[in-house]
């Protein structure tokens, strides 16, 4: 999917670009590229077992921690 805008008549140039930059930016394009851009490893099991453990302790403090 490509991002195109068009300029308005009475629209500047900077306005334009800045539309521009923010359809990029809603469009997630630069995410994918940037993941795609370098290669990345993919974890080890006990990488992902002590990610997900620590996840878990996150969420639970942050629900022993709510106040209402």
């Amino acid at each position: 999917m490509r991002v195109t805008i068009w300029k308005n008549d009475k629209e500047s140039t900077e306005r334009a670009i800045t539309r521009f930059n923010k359809k990029v930016q809603a469009s997630r394009k630069l995410l994918e590229v940037r993941a795609t851009k370098c290669h990345v490893k993919p974890k080890t099991k006990r990488l992902q077992r002590t990610v997900a453990v620590m996840r878990e302790r996150y969420r639970a403090e942050r629900d022993k921690n709510k106040f209402y």
